[in-house]
């Protein structure tokens, strides 16, 4: 089991609901929504807003840039109920969705563009922080960030998200034991770049 004393890889959450707890509570709001009722609204931000956070605070590692991502997902929500589209069937679904592409949309462009000079760089390689000195966090956070998209993904929602293996299943538009096999994968490629 893998311990990182800043960041808690959570097994179990008691808030954690049934996937079909969640689609019956997901229809009675897609109509309130449809209908822009402001209950609706507020029952879905309360609802979905912490999950949403914790999700891309898991991601991120960030809590400015979290909080950011979960707003965006619901500007989106409201954006997406103006045109008349938005969620057909699962609204958790369709938020997850939703924030999992702003996302990677932000780290293709963290990624793109270098916010350090060739120079800066030299001079960092040269500097030698000594081993002890380095934040566990950080290390499982550049560990993370060598997996695959989808290796991330899963991670984020099993441990981040503390979503069960079938919600992460639906999620992701898999079937269970493709997403047991991809999280065994995961785990697996985090423990060597930890190593």
């Amino acid at each position: 089991m893998l311990y990182c004393p800043n960041i808690t890889l959570m097994t179990k959450v008691t808030h954690r609901r049934s996937v079909k707890q969640t689609a019956a509570s997901d229809k009675g709001l897609l109509e309130g929504l449809r209908a822009l009722e402001p209950q609706a609204l507020s029952s879905v931000h309360q609802q979905y807003f912490p999950e949403l956070y914790r999700y891309a605070l898991y991601r991120m590692g960030d809590p400015q840039q979290a909080e950011d991502l979960a707003s965006e997902t619901f500007a989106q929500l409201l954006g997406a109920l103006d045109r008349g589209a938005g969620p057909e069937r699962s609204l958790r679904g369709w938020l997850f969705s939703t924030i999992s592409n702003l996302l990677h949309d932000q780290l293709r462009a963290k990624y793109r563009l270098p916010k350090t000079t060739l120079e800066q760089a030299a001079a960092d390689l040269t500097q030698e922080d000594p081993v002890d000195r380095i934040d566990a966090s950080q290390e499982l956070r550049q560990a993370l960030e060598k997996l695959t998209p989808e290796q991330q993904h899963v991670i984020s929602l099993r441990f981040g998200g503390a979503f069960s293996l079938a919600e992460t299943a639906e999620l992701m538009g898999k079937n269970l034991n493709a997403v047991k096999a991809l999280q065994f994968r995961a785990l697996g490629a985090l423990r060597r770049h930890l190593k």
